[in-house]
């Protein structure tokens, strides 16, 4: 330091500069090293399977994420608070989604998908491949465009296997594909894990419903229930072959009345575990 201080200003002058240079670069290393670990370290743990059921106002989102952390999005609601609830679930450097599942094209289910696409990278795009001839849709097809995002369609007898989960598709079936009542094609998928089945029932009603129950073995543990609560969805009979444990409404404000009492007394009459996400969350 005797040295230094002897130093005549215009000697001392540069190496004051470069160790500034030397210090600053030290400080952004250490930095980004620190936010590195808090990444790693906020990032999900793999080993747990995790079902979430996303609150996203008058519709339906929800999400799977396995236990190695592949995660497959059913549905994403009207617009963009479906991003509000990815982001408290995911690391924040957490941007990939391995499957998006558009069960029909209803804005309800489907308007955030166009701010997933603006937000995250996609591993493919499942839907039934009916669309729509509204801005809303035409927004979503420019970005499944822009982003060159893999296209799949799915029907009844489409499977989806990973490790020991499987995604069974139900419905719709090739009749139902060409209904001309949008709820009737929508995309029904029965999750299988090891110990228990969960079963999304996007908006079917009545006749879908019954459809389901003359084919296939029905008895679940979570039901995703169908049409936010609609009175035309739920039946008895659908209810008590599902015979859920757990039953959860995707709703939000809205002028049609969703959920029903009509809806909510059935439910309440096969289980007291009925939530609801304008309430829960």
């Amino acid at each position: 330091w005797s040295d230094l201080l002897s130093m005549p200003e215009e000697e001392l002058r540069p190496w004051w500069y470069n160790y500034k240079k030397l210090l600053t670069l030290g400080t952004v290393l250490l930095s980004l090293d620190i936010i590195f670990w808090l990444l790693i370290l906020a990032a999900p743990k793999s080993g747990q399977l995790a079902l979430y059921f996303l609150n996203v106002g008058q519709g339906d989102s929800q999400l799977i994420v396995l236990p190695e952390g592949q995660k497959i999005l059913i549905d994403a609601g009207p617009d963009s608070r479906v991003l509000e609830n990815l982001a408290a679930i995911f690391g924040p450097g957490d941007r990939y989604i391995d499957l998006l599942v558009m069960t029909h094209p209803e804005l309800d289910h489907f308007g955030g998908f166009i701010d997933i696409f603006k937000h995250f990278q996609v591993g493919a795009f499942i839907s039934t491949g009916i669309s729509r001839q509204n801005s809303s849709f035409v927004a979503l097809t420019t970005e499944l465009e822009r982003t060159q995002t893999k296209q799949i369609r799915f029907s009844e007898g489409d499977q989806i296997q990973i490790a020991e989960y499987s995604f069974k598709i139900l419905a719709p079936s090739k009749s139902e594909l060409r209904s001309k009542e949008i709820n009737d094609t929508g995309i029904v998928v029965l999750f299988r894990a090891p110990d228990f089945k969960a079963l999304y029932t996007a908006d079917i009603g009545f006749s879908g419903e019954n459809r389901l129950l003359k084919d296939y073995d029905l008895d679940a543990d979570i039901l995703k229930v169908g049409h936010h609560g609609s009175k035309f969805s739920s039946g008895s009979t659908f209810l008590q072959e599902v015979s859920p444990q757990i039953a959860v409404i995707g709703v939000g404000k809205n002028s049609y009345g969703h959920p029903t009492a009509l809806a909510l007394d059935r439910l309440a009459a096969l289980t007291q575990y009925v939530f609801r996400t304008d309430r829960q969350g």
